[in-house]
């Protein structure tokens, strides 16, 4: 009765003795900056008139919705990124890796924490000769042994080993939780810049149709006046050498609108024969004027990339500990209780009672250097995963800057291209009234009808320019996982 606490009190002081060796994992600090780009960032970007937008105010610490998309103010995009969200296969490989780690974590939590317990039942027909005792002149015996056990097995974690196992298995886990924020951020995001394609593509390829239509119709002038003796052959071939240069711009239009079109289906889960996307104009969108720039410390938690490698960097560093507890001792302990008997019906008396109870020490002494080099490898492995930690943060805070630049300079581009058209406009609608009043010739109002549609081709691109970096910014700054309610998903 004395000797049971004494056994239990001394495996709970084992217990509680063991320590985890190898490092204890700790976030890396973030980067010593609150600056993005290198000289004077503007607050606010230039505007230009209406249809282009207003400018755009930079605000500092202004927080990501989670449904940043719906700040370009568009029911069809806000219906279509949902669609996208349930359906999309990349999103349900993701969610099933997630699954599929948590799972393992569990498995492995029972199997090194939890003692294994196991129950056994055999029947087993013998014959052994005297010879198998030392006594050859004994005859040979014949019998059924029955036997009914349950073993049980447990590894005492003295240094550590399990426990950083399962901090690896933890941090694969994290990793896998980020890898789906990930996939949802890319999916939400490559969306919502496909449909600005489709709309930047469709209004374009409008344009330039306008500007095939003017070549032609300034061909059938040049031609008349040929005919008449107005014009030279070479004014025929050279009006000719523009409409089949404004005509080959056509089919390239065509093919990226389907491309962008079969894109845009595919990203919402649906064939590229669906026929129900919606017709995108860049009119249906609203450009949002209040755009948040987080500073750095905050962007570091904020982008899923960069808690993904901070994840890979905990189970490179749990790994280490793994490594190194192996060239530790190890203690196993066992033990069994059961019957055995020669018959079925002398099972579980108390002459037929069997046990046994026992413990292993193992010392690593000589293994060839592997447990050595194995520990020197998982070093060289948590240096790997340090630096793509900050080859990842670094490429984060790039994304940030490229962006806030390009939006500074999308907002003074689209000022000028919305001027070129303008003057472009002006230009024509003063060509007309002259030729109205017989000043000048067909011709050069068709000079200017041409000149206008590709002013307004330029604006279109650069009008898309601006929107497209808009969720660009939205997208480099996280997208807002964090702001996600419980019926748009569990985040991180």
């Amino acid at each position: 009765m004395t000797r049971r606490p004494t056994v239990a009190g001394a495996i709970a002081a084992l217990m509680l003795a063991g320590c985890a060796v190898g490092p204890n994992f700790r976030s890396p600090a973030p980067p010593d900056t609150a600056r993005y780009t290198s000289g004077v960032q503007p607050d606010v970007t230039a505007d230009a008139p209406v249809p282009a937008g207003a400018a755009q105010r930079f605000v500092d610490d202004r927080d990501v919705p989670a449904d940043w998309w719906t700040l370009f103010q568009s029911e069809a995009l806000d219906a279509l990124v949902r669609q996208a969200l349930r359906d999309s296969p990349t999103l349900e490989a993701a969610k099933a890796a997630l699954r599929s780690a948590a799972a393992s974590y569990a498995a492995e939590r029972g199997a090194l924490l939890l003692p294994t317990v196991d129950a056994q039942a055999g029947i087993t027909r013998e014959r052994v000769p005297g010879a198998a005792f030392g006594l050859p002149s004994v005859p040979a015996s014949t019998f059924t042994l029955y036997n009914v056990s349950v073993n049980v097995s447990y590894r005492l974690d003295l240094f550590g080993a399990s426990r950083r196992q399962l901090e690896a298995l933890r941090a694969q886990t994290d990793y896998q939780r980020w890898e789906l924020e990930a996939a949802n951020l890319t999916l939400t995001g490559n969306v919502v810049t496909t449909a600005f394609d489709v709309a930047s593509l469709r209004e374009q390829l409008a344009a330039v149709n306008d500007v095939v239509s003017s070549e032609a119709d300034q061909l059938k002038v040049i031609q008349k006046q040929f005919a008449a003796g107005g014009a030279s052959r070479a004014d025929v071939l050279a009006e000719n050498a523009q409409l089949a240069q404004a005509q080959a711009v056509v089919p390239g239009l065509e093919k990226a609108l389907a491309q962008a079109q079969h894109r845009l289906a595919v990203l919402a889960g649906k064939t590229p024969d669906y026929a129900d996307l919606p017709q995108f104009t860049l009119a249906r969108f609203v450009l949002p004027t209040d755009l948040p720039v987080s500073v750095p410390a905050k962007l570091i938690r904020q982008r899923p990339d960069i808690q993904a490698a901070e994840a890979l960097l905990h189970q490179a560093s749990a790994q280490v500990g793994v490594a190194t507890a192996n060239l530790y001792p190890q203690l196993n302990l066992t033990g069994s209780i059961g019957t055995d008997a020669l018959s079925a019906g002398d099972l579980f008396r108390t002459s037929t009672a069997a046990w046994s109870a026992g413990g292993t020490l193992l010392q690593p002494l000589f293994h060839g250097g592997e447990l050595r080099y194995k520990r020197r490898a998982a070093l060289a492995n948590f240096d790997q995963a340090a630096a793509m930690y900050r080859e990842a943060v670094l490429s984060a805070m790039q994304d940030v800057a490229d962006t806030l630049r390009a939006l500074e300079a999308d907002a003074r581009g689209l000022r000028a291209q919305v001027d070129a058209e303008k003057a472009a406009s002006d230009a024509l609608e003063i060509a007309k009234k002259q030729f109205q009043a017989g000043g000048i010739s067909y011709v050069t109002v068709l000079n200017a009808q041409r000149l206008y549609f590709q002013a307004r081709q330029s604006r279109v691109q650069a009008q898309a320019a601006r929107y497209a970096d808009s969720a660009a910014l939205f997208q480099a700054l996280g997208g807002g996982w964090w702001n996600r309610n419980s019926e748009q998903g569990a985040g991180p």
